[in-house]
């Protein structure tokens, strides 16, 4: 019979023993149980119904390896397979304080609630290690204490508790989410690796979906990385090749009529087209192939195409939906499938548009306003010496017609100008029926020298929807804020988001036939549409600079001989006004489409 001196040194030889042979995959096969909360398909957790999950998992308790990242797609579950299991499995054999990093506290509070805590509870071996709440007032949402070690859950934004304590585990979750710097202490990534110095069998996971090529932080590190991708197996010929897009196969009009949405992928080396389940049959054998083999860091890419989770069907839909906003000239929703679905950068860097080309659309419109214009809007721009201007007009898509673009020239300081000013934009235009249309929304840019006399001007002017308006750079700023009377004469200023703005009018101007986003420019004299105007609207590309060590996007002069851009402002003004009115765009007349003769014009500039 043992004594108790005896249990006590079982007891303390158990706790130093090694952890065991097994790898993270194995463990989460013989420990982890998916909770009703977070799971299609609650219970046990197998490795098999999701083969790629397999080897980055193992990677992660490799002790040659020392970080891991997982550049993969939304739904291929990585939050599970890279965030959870291994917290599981370092607080079950490898006690050890663990940091869970996410993009915001609000976000590490939202996977603590709905992902960390349902694991604690439901899978055995841990629910044993972590004790209750209300039994132990020390563990909170945002941190839970295991004997040996601690799961503390932080936000990016949160600079004070990057900096707070020593981690040996650094899960990093959605890095391209990362503010660019934790209040003035830097780049919140860098914070936390360096909580991780005084440990030398230290692991890093890095996890995100891609965003903009070269500020894409998960792209920076798997480009560092190992570089392997996933491969399976042709149901055919039997060679290894990733599964892409561009091999996908299915018929745009029988998907959207509902008459045959079969999605398939072709061989890249014999040809032979396989259905979606034909290939996810061969997952098992699917494998990793590295790039560069002998890196240390070890780096996995996985697009939706592989998943277990989402069906090919699936991604199609999301595509063509994605593919009819662009034709509208929003890029967003494709911009997110690919960041999304594909894991791929989208790249937005060097856009630029052809003055020339964009100048052979010039049309006779038949009359000053098309039939299918439903609403006027205007831009301003204010210069010291006089103003710019531009009368847009919208149909249904947010089709775009050019109707008047014009300049009043004087002495800001004087009466006259903003009484001319007033009379341009109280003016009427006409459409061939006779029907006459006055400009529903203005804004007026108040930058400069005279933002004061700007703000006294649409005060005065507001019941008519005229609006001051202040531009804001920076890619991260939204389109249109929230008005403030935070100015001299209290008047209601508009924050307009000039980058974001132009990335919108600039994925208009490249859709290339009639319809939704496109946009027309009228031909006839003293409209204001010349070579000028184009290389105006034209006269900048959007490139990638460095601020503070981090890539961002930036909006210059692509021309430094010629420095006119009032016509890509304008335009931009013009845009804002009708979001900020925010109609109806939906014709409720007769009129189909004409498609009018262009002829090319060449005048000099002014």
């Amino acid at each position: 019979m043992q004594t108790q001196t005896e249990k006590l040194m079982r007891k303390i030889l158990k706790k130093l023993a090694p952890p065991p042979n097994i790898t993270l995959s194995q463990w989460a096969d013989r420990y982890r149980y998916l909770s009703p909360e977070s799971a299609a398909e609650p219970g046990r957790w197998k490795t098999s119904r999701a083969p790629y999950q397999k080897e980055p998992m193992d990677a992660i308790t490799d002790v040659k390896t020392r970080k891991v990242v997982l550049m993969w797609a939304s739904q291929t579950g990585k939050t599970d397979s890279a965030i959870l299991n291994p917290v599981g499995y370092f607080i079950h054999y490898e006690p050890s304080p663990i940091m869970i990093l996410q993009p915001t506290v609000d976000m590490a509070q939202t996977i603590s609630k709905d992902r960390l805590s349902p694991m604690l509870r439901d899978t055995p071996v841990l629910a044993e290690r972590i004790e209750d709440k209300s039994r132990n007032g020390k563990n909170t949402i945002l941190q839970k204490i295991f004997p040996g070690g601690h799961v503390t859950l932080q936000g990016a934004n949160s600079p004070a508790g990057l900096a707070s304590r020593p981690i040996r585990i650094l899960c990093a979750d959605e890095i391209d989410r990362y503010p660019a710097t934790a209040g003035n202490e830097g780049d919140p990534l860098f914070l936390a690796q360096k909580r991780m110095t005084t440990f030398w069998n230290s692991k890093e996971i890095c996890t995100s979906t891609p965003t903009i090529k070269g500020q894409s932080r998960i792209e920076t590190e798997y480009e560092h990385s190992t570089m392997e991708e996933w491969n399976v197996p042709c149901p055919v010929c039997g060679k290894y090749q990733q599964l892409t897009w561009a091999k996908i196969i299915f018929d745009e009009e029988g998907f959207r009529n509902g008459t045959n949405r079969d999605v398939a992928h072709s061989c890249e080396h014999c040809g032979v087209v396989s259905g979606e389940q034909e290939w996810k049959a061969l997952f098992g054998k699917g494998k990793y192939v590295p790039t560069y083999p002998r890196r240390k860091t070890r780096g996995f890419h996985v697009n939706a195409l592989a998943s277990g989770f989402v069906s090919w069907e699936d991604i199609v839909d999301n595509f063509l939906t994605a593919n009819d906003e662009k034709k509208k000239g929003n890029l967003e929703l494709l911009k997110a499938w690919t960041n999304t679905e594909m894991a791929e950068t989208w790249d937005e860097t060097g856009v630029s548009l052809d003055d020339k080309d964009l100048m052979e659309r010039l049309e006779d419109y038949g009359a000053e306003v098309p039939d299918e214009v439903l609403i006027l809007t205007c831009g301003v721009d204010t210069q010291d010496d006089r103003f710019e201007y531009e009368v847009v007009g919208w149909g249904e898509g947010k089709e775009s017609w050019g109707i008047k673009k014009g300049a009043i020239y004087g002495d800001l300081k004087q009466e006259d100008i903003w009484q001319r000013l007033d009379e341009a934009l109280a003016e009427t235009f006409t459409k061939a029926d006779g029907t006459q249309m006055t400009i529903a929304g203005t804004c007026v840019d108040s930058g400069g020298h005279f933002s004061t006399e700007v703000y006294r001007f649409c005060k005065e002017r507001y019941s008519r929807n005229i609006w001051a308006i202040k531009g804001k750079g920076g890619s991260d700023v939204p389109y249109i804020a929230n008005p403030s009377k935070n100015n001299r004469v209290k008047a209601p200023l508009f924050t307009l988001g000039v980058d974001t703005g132009k990335s919108l009018l600039y994925g208009r101007l490249t859709v290339e036939e009639p319809g939704p986003g496109y946009c027309h420019f009228p031909d006839g004299d003293g409209l204001g549409y010349n070579e000028a105007y184009f290389k105006g609207l034209t006269a900048e590309k959007r490139v990638t600079t460095y601020k503070k060590g981090r890539a961002t996007t930036a909006w210059v002069l692509k021309d430094y001989g010629f420095r006119r851009n009032e016509p890509l402002d304008i335009r931009n003004y013009a845009t804002a006004a009708l979001e900020i009115l925010h109609p109806v765009l939906k014709a409720t007349g007769a009129g189909k489409r004409t498609v009018r003769k262009r002829r090319v014009v060449s005048r000099g500039i002014e």
